[in-house]
């Protein structure tokens, strides 16, 4: 397995989308600046996974280190999954039958290391 690692602190995605004025009236959600800025820094230090194309099922092994103890560790998990959707590193993410995570704390180098393990049955 191959580890990789993705500076920057991991944005929640639960806590990060707006609603703002849709046709007729109605309001749209989107995720706003913050997310998408974390997305945008995902994609550009992704390069071990990019384009894996992962379509069986997996197994994903994640170390997050955060930069305070406020941030939740489950609400990481589906950013990454949500962002390596966005890679194409894995096809869907509900091929992902199990997580093996662990929540750290560094102030001064947030990050994620990550890796995925196909699992061909």
């Amino acid at each position: 397995m191959e580890v990789e690692v993705i500076h920057g602190q991991i944005i929640a995605k639960a806590n990060h989308y707006q609603a703002v004025p849709g046709k007729g009236g109605t309001k749209r959600i989107i995720k706003d600046g913050k997310i998408r800025a974390y997305e945008r820094n995902f994609m550009e230090q992704c390069k071990i996974y990019r384009n894996r194309h992962i379509s069986s099922r997996f197994r994903l092994f994640v170390r997050v280190w955060h930069s305070s103890a406020k941030f939740d560790l489950d609400s990481s998990l589906k950013t990454l999954l949500d962002c390596l959707q966005m890679v194409n590193a894995i096809t869907d993410d509900k091929l992902c039958y199990q997580i093996e995570a662990e929540k750290h704390l560094d102030k001064y180098c947030p990050r994620i290391e990550f890796a995925i393990l196909e699992v061909n049955e």
